[in-house]
Order: C-alpha cells, then sequence, then structure tokens
C-alpha cells in the first residue's frame, strides 16, 4: 500500500490534463467553438505533466453555454468528465464554470471552479493524499496516512467479500473512496447540506441503472461518523456501499430500497456470527413488544431526515427480508430477485423468481421477524 502527497491544484491540474481517451464529444456550435478550443489547449497543455500516483485514465470537458463579459472577459459553462483507470469502468460527471479572458487575440481559461448548485471535486478541498491498496484507491484531504492506509484496508477486505456475494455482476472489483477533512466538506462533495450526513457513516454516489459502462461511483466518507465505530462497524460500513458499487448496474427506480439497501447490509452481514437479535436492536425490541411491522420498509422510511430509530428498523427490516429469500429460496434467486426487480419491478420479479406475491411474502416476512428476534 502506498501513499503519495499531492498539492490541491496540482491534483486539480493533473483533472485538467487529459483529454485524448474520453469518448468524442459533440462538436460546439460556431458561437462556443473559440472557448472549447481554450479548454482543449489546456488540457493539452497540461498534458505533459507528471500524473504521479493519481491513475486519471481519461480527462475531457465539453462547453455546453457562454455569457460574455465584455470583449476579452467570458463566462463558460462546461460539463466535466473523467475515469480513474483500473477502477472506473465509466465516467465522473461533473457541472462546472470557467473563467475566461482574451489575450493576443485568444481565449484562456483563467478559472475552473463548480457551476452554480454543483457539487465540489475532492481536490478542491486541499493538499490531496493519495493511498493505493490491493482493490482499493483511497484519498483524503486533512487526514493522516495512518487513518487512510486503514480505509483502505478496510476497502480492500470489502471487495472480495461483496465478488463473492455478487459473481456475477460485472463491475471493476474496485472501489474508490474519498476521505474529505471534515462534514461539511462531505456535504460539499455531495452538494447537498451537511447536516443531513451528520450520523450517516459513509454514502455511495452515482446514478442507478447504465449498464457496465454506466456513471462511476464514489464512497464518500463522513469522517466524523466512521471515526467512532469500531473495527467491525468500519468494516461493515465500506462493504455496504461497496455493495452499492457493484449492484449500480442493476439497480434502478424500480428497485424498492429495502431491496437495495437490505441487500447491502445483508452482503455486508454474510459470513459474520451477529445475531439478528443483536444487529437489528430497534426491530427487536418493537417485535417484543408486539409491534411486528405490517408492510415492509418504504421508500420514504430510509429518508435521513427520518427519526433514528425508525430509519434503523427500515434497515434492519429489509436486511431481514434478504435474509428470509436467502435462506427460504437460496442466494442464487436472492441475486435474480435483485436484479429482476431492477428491470421489472419488485411486484413481477416476486411472481417470476420466488412464485410468489407481495402480499404472501410480506405475511411469510412478518413470521420471519417474529421467529429470528421474539
Amino acid at each position: 500500500m502506498r501513499v503519495r502527497r499531492r498539492a490541491a491544484g496540482a491534483v486539480l491540474g493533473l483533472l485538467l490534463l487529459i483529454g485524448g481517451c474520453a469518448a468524442p464529444a459533440p462538436s460546439p456550435a460556431p458561437d462556443t467553438a473559440a472557448f472549447q478550443a481554450a479548454a482543449d489547449r489546456r488540457a493539452a497543455a497540461v498534458r505533459a505533466g507528471d500524473l504521479a500516483d493519481v491513475p486519471l485514465g481519461s480527462w475531457s470537458y465539453r462547453v455546453t453555454d457562454v455569457r460574455r463579459d465584455g470583449d476579452d472577459r467570458a463566462t463558460a459553462r462546461a460539463e466535466l468528465r473523467y475515469r480513474l483507470a483500473g477502477y472506473d469502468s465509466g465516467v465522473v460527471t461533473g457541472e462546472r464554470a470557467l473563467k475566461l479572458a482574451r489575450r493576443d487575440g485568444r481565449w484562456t481559461v483563467t478559472s475552473d471552479r463548480p457551476a452554480r448548485g454543483a457539487a465540489q471535486q475532492l481536490w478542491e478541498q486541499g493538499d490531496v493524499d493519495v493511498v493505493r491498496g490491493k482493490k482499493s484507491l483511497v484519498l483524503g484531504v486533512g487526514q493522516d496516512a495512518a487513518r487512510l492506509r486503514s480505509v483502505a484496508a478496510a476497502a480492500d477486505r470489502a471487495v472480495p467479500a461483496v465478488s463473492a456475494a455478487w459473481p456475477e455482476g460485472l463491475w471493476s472489483r474496485r472501489v474508490v473512496v474519498f476521505v474529505p477533512a471534515s462534514l461539511k466538506e462531505m456535504g460539499a462533495l455531495l452538494g447537498e447540506p451537511a447536516a443531513g450526513y451528520r450520523g450517516i457513516a459513509a454514502v455511495t454516489t452515482g446514478r442507478v441503472g447504465g449498464g457496465p459502462d454506466g456513471p462511476a461511483d464514489r464512497v464518500i466518507v463522513n469522517p466524523e461518523a466512521y471515526a467512532v465505530l469500531g473495527e467491525f462497524g468500519q468494516r461493515f460500513v465500506l462493504a455496504h456501499e461497496t455493495t452499492h458499487v457493484a449492484t449500480r448496474a442493476h439497480t434502478s427506480a424500480d428497485t424498492p430500497l429495502w431491496l437495495s439497501e437490505g441487500f447491502a447490509d445483508w452482503v455486508a452481514y454474510r459470513g459474520t456470527s451477529r445475531a439478528p437479535a443483536q444487529a437489528a436492536p430497534e426491530l427487536r425490541d418493537a417485535v417484543r413488544a408486539g409491534r411486528t411491522p405490517v408492510a415492509l420498509p418504504a421508500d420514504g422510511d430510509f429518508s435521513f431526515a427520518a427519526d433514528a430509530e425508525a430509519l434503523a428498523r427500515a434497515y434492519e427490516g429489509g436486511w431481514l427480508a434478504c435474509e428470509l429469500i436467502a435462506d427460504r429460496w437460496g442466494e442464487a434467486k436472492l441475486r435474480a430477485l435483485y436484479r429482476a426487480a431492477g428491470a421489472r419491478g419488485a411486484e413481477r420479479a416476486l411472481g417470476e423468481v420466488l412464485a410468489t406475491t407481495p402480499e404472501a411474502f410480506t405475511a411469510q416476512w412478518r413470521g420471519h421477524l417474529r421467529e429470528r428476534l421474539g
């Protein structure tokens, strides 16, 4: 495992470096051609730089809109596209605001920042440390090398565990983890208020669906919540989030959260000795008090803004639903259900894969909760 410190400006420059390996961008309209050329020159100028320990495979951006600020100043909106070689099967995209100036009759990029409402990139938050694990790449800002190596070690253990539980999945079998300096910076990377993630140890970014060449994922760690977890908790979190990376191509808006979040927890618990009563304390207490849920968790139950105990019950309920399927129908059927639900919805998937109905499955799940937690 190697550690390399890169200056934030240097890493940003590296991202401005690669353009030739990216998918060809549509030709800009005539009125933006000069500004696109300026962006391409910037990329070409940095391309000769030393990539060092940051394995960038491609970088490009496409100018989509330009606002002139007089004869010699302009602001352009551009789509950023980059990929990490050996880690990303798809690209990461972001919206950027480019400041340009005309010098000696030619436009030059003078500033590259997130567009209004867009998320920051990690290298904009300070000096970036890079740790290469065997199956992971960890980039951190404001973190010591020992912590980043620990995150990489947990991610390295997560990847083969996830691959064993999801063997058919078409994914890179590598995971990229960002560790910002604080919860505030985590929110900036997500482009959302940080307060909503205060108790969340990590999240996975990316767009669902899209196949193996879909947008690349990033696991973003909340350094404050992650730090208070024990070794098991940290390993669990990285396994859960890595599962989302692995299953992303088969996850869609039709996949219910009880299945996607429950499957990620099922993978993270798979092969451990945690008993359901120990791993699902909130749902255990509810069942023992005679308050067994009458329905599977709804998508809204997984909101980070929800009551902490209700949120825990949602995750626990989803996990035990997946445990029920794996125990009664087998792990292969659980994976098949996941793929079918993403393609055709949960109701059809339950019928096609498990030969059951949502009502019958819910009744079985409620019985499973009483059996395992009562």
